[in-house]
């Protein structure tokens, strides 16, 4: 009698490459005004968030990409008080800032209500009732527009969005002009960090084009990468800033007990081993040269 479950769910993780997720369970299927969203229960990985048929998150692994994506901005920053979230629907990244007790404002901005309602009835264990915080301001409206008409300057601005898909809403968030804007809306000292898309050296499209996009407007940009099964392997991100914030394995330790942070897998050591590029990907990450901007986007899936 064969074992095989009866429904697969297939992850695309590049053009190239697919994963297939044993599915033991649909909790909601739907779509929004903007992009489609399942979550389903996987024997591998728990619940998981689907967004336009990627997997967003899992139970299993959620906590490594968010706080990889948000600790070593916030730990690099002495004091970080105001924080802008482009993104995060499931509200993990919202979440991670709001451990800080010194942010005294976490400005959210998710054009899509609908996926922010659904986490919140469906995944409430990932936001952990920062929704609720009242240092949080959540905004359904476009981030980059946000950005243009407001002149608030932020310590730290965490772009978590999905990748750029040509039929996605996020594409124009990816491009020299917006990393420009990021720029000017940053105070001093301030730090953004951003999710960059796979890290295989097979597939380093999107994370090249990131990082050398965000080279061509920051004087200091930090690849760096973590291993995030539930997305197929190691993922990139990008840490960027005006000036170099060195902090050793030990200053991080210090600071995370000083800020009395309970977390489950950044630590000095393991930022070490985040920054730690191999050789051939910080060849080719250097190799390749291709600029986003609003004229020339990146579609990861299509046209690039």
């Amino acid at each position: 009698m064969s074992n095989e479950p009866a429904k697969w769910f297939f992850d695309r993780i590049s053009p190239h490459l697919m994963q297939l997720h044993a599915i033991d369970g649909v909790v909601y299927s739907g779509r929004t005004k903007y992009q489609s969203i399942e979550i389903m229960r996987t024997s591998a990985f728990g619940k998981c968030l689907v967004l336009d048929n990627k997997i967003q998150s899992s139970d299993l692994d959620e906590f490594v990409y968010h706080e990889a994506l948000v600790q070593p901005a916030l730990i690099a920053h002495p004091h970080p008080e105001r924080v802008f979230i482009a993104g995060g629907g499931e509200g993990a990244t919202l979440r991670e800032v709001l451990r800080h007790k010194s942010v005294t404002r976490a400005v959210m901005i998710d054009i899509d209500p609908d996926v922010i309602a659904i986490c919140k009835q469906y995944l409430p264990e990932y936001s952990q009732g920062a929704f609720d915080d009242a240092r949080t301001e959540l905004k359904h409206v476009d981030a980059r527009q946000y950005l243009a008409d407001s002149r608030q300057r932020f310590d730290a601005i965490i772009i978590d969005l999905t990748e750029p898909i040509e039929e996605g809403p996020a594409y124009l968030l990816y491009t020299q002009e917006f990393y420009q804007l990021v720029n000017e809306r940053l105070a001093p000292g301030g730090l953004m960090s951003v999710q960059a898309g796979c890290a295989s050296l097979s597939e380093l499209l999107n994370f090249s084009a990131v990082y050398q996009t965000l080279r061509s407007v920051f004087p200091v940009v930090k690849p760096y990468q973590v291993d995030v099964p539930s997305f197929g392997g190691p993922w990139g991100f990008c840490l960027a800033a005006r000036e170099d914030a060195k902090l050793s394995p030990v200053e991080i330790d210090e600071r995370i007990a000083a800020r009395r942070l309970n977390l489950k897998y950044y630590d000095g050591l393991t930022h070490q081993g985040m920054f730690s590029l191999s050789r051939p990907l910080r060849q080719e990450l250097e190799r390749q040269t291709r600029l986003i901007t609003d004229t020339q986007p990146l579609y990861i899936y299509g046209q690039s």
